[in-house]
């Protein structure tokens, strides 16, 4: 969400930076529309005045035996009376219109963040790590991992496309890993492990902006609640509403759930395999922070992301978005890609961004600088540290032998129960 008020002061920068994204001019609407809303505000606010003002004149008319000032009084109360109602309807309706406007426009893009329309135009900050080499020709993980537990079509059977059944040492590898990320993000990284509700209002998805335009990424339930997409949603609005103590900022959460989403804008993408599914799970990171303190603490979410990949020895790569491929609520946005020998390519497996206040706006989530008389909006972030689901990709293109078996990573041993491959199926 965008503050009117600034939109107001600097017209040309505002659409500037939306034209980045792609989006046309749309200053001089949402301030025609504000310059509208604040002069029925006004002639609202006139004719309360007016309207309580010679309620009292009547009594004092009254009181002084002149009753025809006071019928022509009660005749002016009355017709303010009936047109009020209208000015309020309209100024609910103008101001509905003005807030429907905000919603749907997304972020704006700092400075650094690079122009582009898509993925092709990202660049490259750093790489980690070396492709590993192979005496024979590595296979993708959809070749890999079904004798070995990954069962594509017990999960079709189930549920159809993109969901997937895991069975035996798979199931425990993926338990691992999910275990492994969301103790070395609470224990080592200082983020607050939440266990949180995975249905949730209009309100919640409004307010970490999936709604209203992405409503059909989403599901829904019949009885009008949302399945989150990822833990982000729970945990930003666990603050909306708020005013916070300074002194209790940043706060660091995290939360391994399940997360849910109808795929509905990647028709045809990933359609093999445990990439892209419409349930998979995810260790999430979210900050929320005072404005001055979010770019030191993006960067150590970035860091705190880039641990478990280290710590699995799996090379991946760090990408800067471009304007263009960003998500709509972000301002500044990492990409960390995973190596896929399988493939020969690097694939997204964490997307760490910044928010700034656009988030805390529709949540109406602020704080109160220390000594000072006003609240300001906090920033919020988010990340994954890292999808589960993803990550177990990773590990069976890195770590797969010719044989077709799958070695255990060294650090994600203590969480194997004493596995250190994973083998057929009998």
């Amino acid at each position: 969400m965008h503050d009117i008020r600034q939109i107001r002061e600097n017209p040309e920068t505002f659409d500037a930076g939306l034209a980045r994204r792609g989006v046309e001019p749309v200053s001089a609407r949402l301030i025609a529309l504000d310059e509208q809303r604040r002069s029925v505000a006004t002639r609202l606010q006139e004719g309360q005045n007016r309207r309580n003002e010679a309620s009292k004149a009547i009594g004092k008319a009254m009181g002084q035996g002149d009753t025809a000032a006071a019928d022509v009084l009660k005749a002016e109360v009355a017709l303010l009376k009936d047109t009020l109602p209208a000015l309020e309807a309209e100024e609910k309706d103008v101001a509905a219109q003005l807030q429907d406007a905000l919603a749907g426009l997304p972020n704006i893009p700092v400075a650094e963040v690079p122009d582009g329309e898509d993925e092709t135009q990202n660049v490259e900050v750093l790489k980690w790590g070396t492709p590993g080499t192979f005496a024979f020709t590595p296979k993708e993980h959809a070749d890999i991992g079904p004798a070995l537990g990954l069962d594509f079509e017990i999960g079709a059977k189930l549920s159809g496309a993109r969901f997937t059944f895991l069975k035996g040492q798979m199931a425990r590898l993926h338990r691992a890993l999910a275990q492994f990320m969301l103790d070395t993000q609470t224990a080592s990284n200082g983020f607050l492990e939440c266990n949180v509700p995975l249905l949730v209002r209009d309100e919640a998805v409004y307010g970490t902006g999936q709604l209203p335009k992405f409503s059909e990424d989403l599901f829904r339930t019949t009885d009008g609640r949302w399945l989150i997409p990822t833990a982000e949603v729970s945990l930003t609005n666990a603050v909306a509403g708020e005013i916070l103590d300074a002194a209790t900022l940043p706060l660091r959460m995290t939360a391994l759930t399940p997360c849910f989403r109808s795929e509905a804008g990647s028709a045809g993408r990933d359609t093999r395999g445990f990439i892209r599914q419409h349930q998979f799970e995810k260790v999430e990171l979210v900050t929320i922070c005072r404005p001055e303190d979010s770019e030191g603490e993006h960067e150590k979410m970035v860091a705190a992301a880039e641990s478990i990949l280290q710590a699995l020895e799996l090379p991946y790569r760090k990408v800067l978005l471009c304007a263009g491929d960003m998500g709509a609520t972000a301002r500044l946005t990492y990409d960390l890609e995973v190596w896929l020998p399988g493939q020969q390519a690097y694939r997204e497996i964490s997307s760490i961004s910044n928010c700034g206040d656009y988030q805390a706006r529709r949540m109406n989530a602020r704080y109160k600088p220390e000594g000072a008389k006003k609240t300001e909006f906090v920033h919020t972030l988010n990340g994954s540290g890292l999808a589960v689901g993803r990550t177990l990709v990773a590990v069976l293109e890195n770590y797969q032998r010719e044989d077709g078996s799958v070695l255990v990573p060294e650090a994600l041993k203590p969480w194997m129960g004493g596995i250190e491959k994973l083998e057929a199926l009998a």
